[in-house]
């Protein structure tokens, strides 16, 4: 099953996707201004296109695992996917996604590379098989 990561920001949202083993996560473009219109028709896009059958959408929580308000605005964008996108949303703790894409570096933007990071994460939790269902 593929499956679409997003890191979420009001500006931009890094994107990644999990090749159909869910095995590999490669980082794709950032999607601009999430939250808009043209933001939403282009993850509703990106779902379509890359036939995505969940969308993980990373959970900023601090350290003491506290909701801060990028929290919570994150939480109320989620809700607002599950509205629009045809697949289940799931929101996945991110803590340290950005720091390991700031360490990494590479030819992705950087929000994308935290997606990537961010999936491989899920991926690596979900039990054996799990995503192929």
């Amino acid at each position: 099953m593929r499956v679409l990561a997003l890191d979420y920001g009001r500006a931009r949202c890094g994107c990644a996707v999990s090749d159909p083993t869910g095995v590999l996560a490669s980082p794709l473009e950032p999607v601009l201004a999430p939250p808009t219109r043209r933001g939403l028709a282009r993850l509703r896009t990106l779902v379509r296109e890359l036939d995505a059958e969940r969308v993980v959408v990373g959970l900023p929580v601090s350290l003491s695992g506290r909701d801060s308000a990028q929290t919570v605005e994150t939480r109320a964008f989620a809700a607002r996917l599950e509205q629009e996108l045809p697949v289940p949303i799931e929101l996945y703790d991110e803590r340290f996604t950005t720091r390991l894409a700031e360490r990494t570096g590479g030819r992705a933007d950087e929000d994308s590379r935290a997606a990537a990071h961010l999936l491989e994460s899920w991926l690596a939790s979900q039990p054996r098989g799990h995503t192929d269902a």
